[in-house]
């Protein structure tokens, strides 16, 4: 039976989870050898609205993006629920249809909807941390699987400063939640400080390049006391180039020949989206 990410969390060591933007993206992650994979509104509004992650999304297409990813894979999926997409009773609804798509645990942030990720310049405000908590209090108990982690994260670091982000990471903690993810540090001292501020918390680091946060290594995050390491927008810029490039090639060429060591090869590609197996339960099935 595949480790359900609850159990990951208990072992020895930083979980390093890459963010991934679709259902082949995480079966690369799953070959590859990590352990779990991320979804971020960042990624579903990028891959399936070609929009900024400033509150577009709605529940129902995160869910859709839930499900086909936590069906392609075995292993689990830690899952971005935005602000929870409304009051403590939305935010019931959300856990359960996350848990329902295959989600093995859910991050619920406390900046006021819509949304904005919180590395995109510009100004962003939180709800206060009562409210937050009746929605992380309302999430832990929506749960139908006690296993399910409710990760609660605070945008609070760039309008109200660092010491406000410790004081509700404190508060979400003693609430209960399963992990603490501070959104946008701004400095390395800010990312070393965080554990020590809060000791005995599964803490979340958010690696995003070019972002506010400083970039660490998963060693060096783990010195600091960190718990998992979530780099969120890699795998999707590093497709989004690729793509650009191999396109503009053929635009300006008329062939990819050139770019063809940039292509996955045929045999790779359809060994990744298991062709072999379908190909086994046809001549099975439907001689």
């Amino acid at each position: 039976m595949p480790t359900h990410l609850r159990e990951l969390l208990r072992r020895d060591g930083i979980l390093v989870i890459p963010a991934v933007y679709d259902a082949l993206s995480a079966k690369i992650a799953e070959r590859l050898g990590f352990k779990a994979v991320g979804l971020g509104g960042f990624l579903v509004a990028a891959s399936r609205l070609g929009l900024p992650d400033v509150g577009y999304l709605t529940m129902s297409e995160m869910v859709e993006a839930v499900r086909a990813m936590a069906g392609a894979v075995g292993i689990p999926l830690l899952a971005d629920g935005d602000t929870g997409y409304g009051n403590p009773l939305n935010v019931r609804r959300t856990v359960q249809e996350y848990e329902a798509a295959g989600a093995q645990g859910i991050v619920l942030e406390d900046q006021v909807w819509p949304k904005k990720c919180g590395h995109i310049p510009g100004p962003r405000q939180v709800v206060s941390l009562d409210e937050h908590l009746k929605k992380l209090e309302a999430a832990l108990e929506a749960r139908r699987d006690a296993r399910t982690l409710i990760i609660a994260r605070t945008d609070a670091r760039g309008p109200l400063g660092f010491d406000e982000a410790i004081r509700r990471a404190r508060a979400y903690q003693k609430l209960g939640v399963d992990g603490v993810f501070i959104e946008a540090l701004q400095s390395l001292e800010e990312v070393r400080r965080a554990p020590a501020e809060l000791p005995g918390v599964a803490l979340v680091a958010n690696m995003f390049v070019a972002g506010k946060t400083p970039l660490c290594t998963s060693k060096e995050l783990e010195g600091f006391g960190y718990k998992i390491a979530l780099w969120v927008t890699d795998a999707l810029w590093a497709a989004a180039k690729a793509v650009k490039e191999v396109l503009e090639t053929l635009r300006d060429e008329g062939t990819t020949v050139r770019v063809r060591d940039r292509l996955m090869g045929f045999d790779e590609y359809f060994d990744l989206v298991g062709l072999p197996e379908h190909q086994r339960l046809e001549s099975r099935y439907a001689p």
